[in-house]
């Protein structure tokens, strides 16, 4: 069933997630928000990563998505323990009113 959807159905999808993900790191003020939407960038690419794989019939996709999911388990982890801090000091997680990173 999978070999039916045709690989431009899946970088369509890619496309489409990647702009959501660019127009909320964009628009968006809240951290915690733009961090979400940057996870959703790098899912899109894993997922045209995984699409070419398949049509070439090769394991260098799946590689690199690995590596990317490394990536993004420490952006979350590195993100969200600056955003706990600055929370702290700040109490907010508007990037607008982030504006040093002075203790």
């Amino acid at each position: 069933m999978i070999n039916d959807v045709p690989v431009s159905y899946y970088l369509l999808l890619s496309a489409i997630l990647f702009a959501i993900g660019a127009g909320g790191v964009l628009i968006r003020r809240n951290a915690i928000v733009v961090l979400m939407c940057i996870e959703m960038m790098m899912n899109a690419v894993n997922l045209s990563f995984v699409a070419f794989s398949r049509y070439l019939d090769s394991a260098a996709g799946q590689i690199f998505v690995f590596m990317i999911m490394a990536v993004a388990a420490v952006e979350v982890a590195v993100g969200l323990a600056l955003l706990v801090e600055l929370n702290r000091h700040k109490q907010t997680v508007n990037t607008d009113e982030m504006n040093s990173l002075k203790g």
